[in-house]
């Protein structure tokens, strides 16, 4: 078993936050930048009250008068019902009103009673689904741990969540190191797609993705399914056969719980099963090209399917490639290196992006495959002809369905790890893009991610406007979402013909992927079950709460690993004094400070304090070493 090797302490309970440093300079003329920051913070008040008072019942749940598990695969639904508030948390935590958090707490427990009585939770947890979508729907409560570590109950409920996957739960096998099937939960291995008979297909909108098993000469097209009960029966039966069992490269999302459980109880089995799991599957990869996606519950890669390192749920063949896959490994990785501290493990998440760089082509945008929605603004104002895109997915074609590189993998890789390596990666893409890095679209996906680029521009001194473009963007998305509600003319309330149960993602007003950037100096979390991996974070020192004090604003400009700058701004009259900590767990160690122009002071720890009177501005240049010391998710003020 990999063991995690880690020698500092957690910085928590009782301990001093650091040097008092003090703001000097008097704000002349407050920065664009400031103003829009502090102008967001302010709209989203609004917008989140106005989705709550459109869209939710009095105990949080949302208005919806249908049941779920009769559509699709009988088993899907549940994340999309936390998904509306996926990002409220972290608006909390950034700085939001306090009864955001109050109010997100209120939403998650409405919606796990609704899903609890329409029968899809067990113990509080999915019966049993993908993680590509259980990562989805479980960042609400992941957001919640974070912004609120003091809360017992969510502590309590971490260890059970997780306890299912650990050995000794009904979802691994620890003898071969696997969970046993693509669909897993509280219920246990869930296996095959669905409750019912097996069949296929199991939604028209899963046509464009095309057909998930090779070797059926009969079957050529998803239309021959669709045109065909008997042989989509038969197809279904081989798909339970083939990808129904067994374990699947997305399930490194199930780290995510064993982490985040780890991080608000500090037991030590937590971390190790994160170690040994992740190991697992870099053991599977050891002596490959590329990191296969399925493994038969006797260990074997491709055991279901004659051999092949290909064709697992959710896995390289069907239906996104590397979107799911990409995500999973790095999830994994950054988990288990947060954990333990071995680099090591980041190989895992660097070769599907390697693999796919070294099949990529320069092509046009005729030739954009799946997943492409998001980068259609950036190429339809691209001057060239072609620009790189690289294959998302591999079947017994070999590599194929071409698209742009999802900035996100890669730009949270190298902002994981600072290692230059990773950096290159991405210099390269840039280098082969041809169409701007620079520009910032106004567009919402319900990741809300999507604008890495830019940032990162603007990080390495490339793109010095896009603190404000990027503001202007989140308020121009905000302002979209709250006419949206506004004009929304549906009856949730009326039958069960009244919304697809999507609606409620399309409408969320609130948007952290700027605020998170540009206060942090951090990437929007992996959507399908990331943990916020934030460069640095603050706290109100007087409310004793997490996220800056009203009236400041904050940009961080450079995150270099020999130094990160982080600018404070109070636009209001009255003194305002908050903790800068350095990562999202305080697993960050900041050896010095400089204040301004001024001389290094030395620090030694996660926190620095800072006093800014009223209409004053303070520049802190920090040196830090990356998870220097162990991580846990508290709070500064807790007490020994």
């Amino acid at each position: 078993m990999l063991r995690p090797e880690r020698t500092g302490e957690a910085h928590t309970r009782g301990e001093a936050h650091g040097p008092l440093l003090t703001a000097t300079r008097r704000v002349s003329e407050v920065p664009e930048w400031a103003y829009l920051e502090r102008e967001l913070f302010a709209v989203q008040d609004k917008a989140w009250r106005l989705f709550a008072d459109r869209y939710t019942e009095g105990d949080g749940r949302l208005v919806f008068r249908d049941t779920l598990g009769q559509g699709m695969d009988g088993r899907d639904g549940v994340d999309d019902f936390y998904e509306p508030f996926f990002n409220w948390p972290t608006l909390y935590l950034l700085g939001g009103s306090a009864d955001l958090l109050t109010a997100a707490r209120r939403h998650w427990r409405g919606v796990t009673a609704q899903l609890t009585e329409m029968g899809m939770l067990c113990d509080g947890l999915e019966r049993g689904y993908d993680w590509f979508h259980q990562g989805e729907g479980l960042l609400l409560f992941y957001g919640l741990c974070l912004a609120d570590p003091q809360d017992a109950e969510l502590r309590r409920l971490a260890r059970r969540f997780a306890d299912f996957y650990l050995p000794g739960g009904p979802n691994y096998d620890p003898e071969h190191r696997l969970v046993r099937a693509p669909h897993n939960g509280s219920a246990g291995p869930r296996f095959g797609f669905s409750d019912e008979e097996a069949y296929f297909p199991w939604s028209l909108a899963l046509r464009p993705y095309g057909l998930p098993l090779d070797g059926f000469d009969d079957v050529t097209s998803f239309d021959d399914l669709a045109a065909s009960p008997e042989r989509a029966r038969a197809y279904g039966r081989a798909m339970w056969d083939r990808m129904g069992r067994g374990d699947t490269i997305v399930n490194l999302a199930a780290t995510g719980l064993a982490t985040n459980a780890f991080l608000l109880s500090g037991e030590q089995r937590y971390a190790d099963w994160v170690a040994e799991y992740v190991g697992a599957w870099q053991e599977r990869l050891a002596g490959r090209d590329v990191v296969p996606d399925n493994v038969g519950l006797s260990g074997v890669v491709g055991e279901y399917l004659d051999g092949r390192w290909y064709g697992g749920h959710y896995g390289w063949s069907w239906p996104h490639g590397l979107s799911p896959v990409g995500s999973a490994t790095v999830i994994g990785a950054t988990n288990a290196t947060l954990l333990t501290g071995d680099r090591g493990f980041l190989d895992l998440a660097r070769n599907p992006l390697d693999v796919v760089l070294r099949h990529a082509a320069q092509r046009g945008p005729d030739r954009m495959g799946t997943l492409g929605e998001r980068w259609e603004p950036h190429l339809r104002a691209m001057t060239a002809e072609r620009t790189l895109m690289v294959p998302q997915r591999h079947n017994d074609s070999g590599w194929f369905d071409f698209t742009v590189m999802p900035g996100q993998l890669p730009l949270t890789l190298w902002h994981f790890s600072r290692e230059q390596a990773d950096r290159d990666r991405i210099e390269h893409l840039r280098a082969e893009s041809h169409w701007d890095w620079t520009a910032v679209h106004t567009q919402r996906i319900k990741d809300e991610a999507g604008h890495e680029e830019p940032w990162y521009e603007f990080l390495h001194g490339r793109n010095p406007h896009f603190p404000e473009r990027m503001l202007r963007s989140a308020l121009a998305s905000c302002a979209e979402r709250v006419e949206a509600i506004e004009n929304d003319t549906v009856d949730p309330a009326v039958g069960p013909d009244a919304l697809d149960i999507h609606h409620w993602q399309h409408l969320n007003p609130v948007v952290t992927e700027a605020l998170l950037q540009l206060t942090t100096g951090s990437p929007q979390v992996l959507y399908n079950g990331g943990l916020a991996q934030l460069h640095v974070r603050y706290h109100d020192a007087e409310a004793r709460r997490p996220g800056l004090p009203q009236d400041v604003a904050a940009l961080v400009s450079d995150i270099r690993p020999d130094h990160t700058v982080v600018e404070l701004v109070n636009l209001g009259s009255a003194a305002r004094s908050l903790l800068v900590q350095a990562g999202s767990f305080a697993e960050h160690r900041v050896a010095t400070v400089r204040v301004d122009d001024g001389p290094e002071r030395p620090v030694d720890g996660p926190y620095c304090r800072v006093g800014l009177a009223g209409n004053s501005r303070i520049r802190l240049t920090l040196t830090m070493t990356l998870r220097a010391s162990r991580a846990a998710c508290a709070s500064p003020w807790e007490t020994a």
